[in-house]
């Protein structure tokens, strides 16, 4: 797979027919360089294979059997000791570690599931990720990163209330699957607050520049780019992207601010002059 093209195509086409595993695999190259790609994507697809014996009866009993599989066989779980450790949101940390995000742990659901015959989509709530399993006109939800617990639209509500703190109702349309460029998006949003927590601003603008490879139009994340670009100590990549976000809304609130970051990327690179 070449990333950028597959990035690109995304960002074009919501929908577009990419192994979401692989793409995931891809997209932590740009931590861990030497990632192997073939041999996780060989990994998921013996679980898929061994999975198989599961996967007898209704859709229920098939997706408790996965579910068994994943969670309690295979050992997968929620990282609530170390929730925003960055490797949560590296697919092949997850599947060394066995332990990862909601979005990371449905990835892997859906990883499996699929190869195994399974149909899972990704299902977007609010503050939580969760799966869904579809066939023959059913549905059932589930959520990795609690054990692969079966939910009802009932439970998504509560469960976005606890983690939100605000009112939630699961109608049809909130119940959707996630296209594959939003839950990319996600993905890397997470990992973009993690590093930004972090102070780590090189990694930061990193993961800024994937998802401006998914959302060019999205001027907010330019102006994230320049800001942490700033604080990485590149004040000359930093320029145009800032003047940019000035240029583009004059009338912003946070112009004063933004442009004061220019000033001193400006002065910073007249000295190298």
């Amino acid at each position: 797979m070449d990333l950028d093209q597959a990035l690109d195509q995304l960002a074009q086409d919501a929908a577009a027919p990419l192994d979401v595993a692989e793409l995931a695999l891809w997209l932590a190259r740009d931590e861990y360089a030497n990632v192997d790609v073939e041999a996780y994507l060989s990994e998921l697809t013996g679980m898929a294979h061994e999975v198989k014996r599961y996967l007898r009866g209704s859709l229920e009993a098939r997706v408790f059997g996965l579910c068994r599989y994943l969670f309690h066989e295979m050992g997968f779980r929620g990282n609530i000791q170390d929730y925003y450790d960055p490797r949560n949101s590296y697919l092949n940390e997850v599947l060394d570690r066995r332990t990862g995000l909601p979005i990371t742990l449905s990835l892997v659901a859906m990883a499996v599931g699929q190869r195994a015959g399974l149909q899972i989509a990704g299902i977007g709530l609010p503050g939580h990720f969760v799966a869904m399993a579809k066939a023959d006109g059913q549905e059932v939800l589930f959520d990795p990163f609690h054990g692969g617990r079966q939910l009802t639209p009932a439970d998504c509500e509560t469960l976005v209330q606890q983690v939100t703190g605000m009112p939630f109702q699961a109608t049809p349309e909130q119940l959707e699957p996630v296209p594959l460029r939003l839950l990319v998006l996600r993905l890397l949003t997470n990992l973009k607050g993690v590093y930004l927590q972090q102070k780590d601003f090189l990694r930061a603008a990193r993961v800024i520049e994937r998802l401006r490879q998914l959302s060019p139009e999205d001027i907010l994340q330019r102006r994230d780019l320049g800001v942490s670009l700033v604080h990485a100590g590149q004040p000359g990549r930093a320029i145009d992207h800032l003047a940019a976000y000035l240029s583009i809304t004059p009338g912003s609130t946070d112009n004063d601010a933004v442009r004061q970051l220019l000033n001193q990327a400006l002065k910073a690179v007249g000295r190298w002059n």
